[in-house]
């Protein structure tokens, strides 16, 4: 298993890799000693600068999420998920025959957030739902607008 760490704009960051494929994105800065930067990681860590500066929506990269079976379901779901885009809990679970809740229950498990964009899933009516990652609701948002995404209704409650 190797880690690299960055500083982007939602706070540090840390993506680990193992097997070949990237199995998280956890928030904070692991030590020095522990990091270990491979072509995947550095592949991982540029993609995510190209996308907070803006030049990248779609990540690119081999995941191997873990968790459940239906966990990896949710999250290939809001992997298919273009950038720019939202979809609701409940689409989601229609389209793979569940529940919203499960959906949101599975959402908030991701080990991969922003490449696996769970940001991009909102709650009924376009509501901004929840978000596991470091600053909650607000790093959400921060997500929604460098994509040019947050829901019409969330910008005229920021004013």
């Amino acid at each position: 298993m190797s880690q690299l760490s960055m500083h982007s704009p939602v706070g540090d960051l840390t993506v680990t890799e193992e097997d070949g494929a990237i199995i998280s994105l956890d928030w904070g800065w692991v030590p020095d000693e522990w990091q270990n930067e491979t072509p995947l990681l550095r592949s991982a860590i540029n993609q995510l600068n190209d996308y907070f500066d803006g030049n990248l929506l779609d990540f690119d990269l081999p995941l191997n999420p873990p968790g459940s079976d239906y966990q990896k379901k949710v999250c290939f779901a809001m992997k298919a998920i273009p950038g720019g885009s939202t979809r609701s809990y409940g689409e989601i679970a229609k389209e793979l025959e569940s529940s919203a809740q499960a959906v949101g229950n599975a959402c908030g498990l991701n080990p991969i957030p922003i490449i696996i964009p769970c940001h991009r899933v909102l709650a009924a009516g376009k509501q901004m739902g929840g978000f596991s990652g470091d600053g909650g609701i607000e790093t959400k948002k921060v997500l929604l607008e460098l994509e040019n995404a947050l829901p019409p209704i969330q910008q005229q409650l920021d004013l």
